[in-house]
């Protein structure tokens, strides 16, 4: 997950929404043709259960976790499997083997890693001919939601607190980059873009979704009474922004792909 501020994730308000963050996973999995890979790695593994179903799918593969938060991977932990299952406390953005990969995951992660043209070339080199890189990451940036953030952080009462915090409009890039820049560094890509329609219940479950990720490292700088007025005020928002109709919330969440081959 997150890179830096180890102690902001909450394990249990992640894991509100599991499902529908499991899906998009399966779905970038379903496109993976590695055969009888030997090490995979899992970059941002978070609570480690995707993890865990790529030592099933390939049960004779060495798969490593690896994410920055130790909250996280206390939920991980339960599930290695000694010589075959492992998680990894480490920063993704600066992660690196002298081992040779066969298949690189990561799933909702790489947002929240700055320089990905650097981070490409760096995970490229890592891969054995014929490996391969599959990633895939949310792109709010451009969606009502990442409006109303935008809008509650340049409040006065803490915009100087909360500036150049958290994820923004280029913390994703445009999906024809990605694709340009792995055929540059020799990749045969496999890519595309789903918008998933989450159908949500709850008083504001738009902005209870948010808290377990997006929201992570603003509320991180935000301090007591500061916190609550924040979130006043962004509920507010992205209840406008998506209003509930007969206690069901919408709420579309645009996803990029991509299975990258060398």
């Amino acid at each position: 997950m997150e890179t830096k501020e180890h102690s902001m994730w909450d394990a249990a308000t992640y894991l509100k929404f599991s499902d529908e963050r499991s899906r998009p996973f399966a779905d970038l999995m379903s496109q993976v043709r590695t055969a009888e890979p030997e090490w995979i790695i899992d970059l941002g593994c978070g609570t480690g259960a995707l993890a865990k179903t790529l030592s099933e799918r390939w049960p004779g593969a060495r798969v490593v976790g690896v994410d920055s938060s130790k909250e996280m991977l206390s939920q991980a932990t339960p599930l290695a499997i000694p010589g075959r299952l492992e998680y990894e406390q480490a920063d993704i953005a600066t992660w690196s083997t002298q081992r040779p990969l066969d298949l690189v995951v990561s799933n909702a992660a790489l947002q929240w890693v700055n320089d990905h043209d650097g981070v490409l070339t760096r995970l490229a080199k890592m891969l054995v001919p014929g490996g391969t890189l599959a990633v895939q990451m949310p792109d709010r940036s451009h969606t009502p939601s990442q409006v109303a953030v935008e809008d509650a952080v340049a409040d006065p009462r803490w915009s100087s607190t909360l500036q150049n915090v958290g994820l923004h409009r280029k913390s994703v890039e445009p999906l024809a980059w990605y694709v340009h820049h792995l055929h540059d560094l020799g990749f045969k890509v496999n890519a595309w873009e789903t918008t998933y329609y989450h159908i949500l219940t709850g008083e504001n479950p738009v902005l209870e979704w948010l808290k377990g990720t997006a929201l992570r490292p603003l509320l991180a700088c935000l301090r007591g009474e500061q916190t609550e007025e924040f979130l006043r005020v962004l509920g507010s928002r992205l209840k406008d922004a998506y209003p509930a109709r007969e206690g069901i919330t919408v709420f579309p969440m645009p996803r990029v792909f991509f299975v990258a081959t060398r």
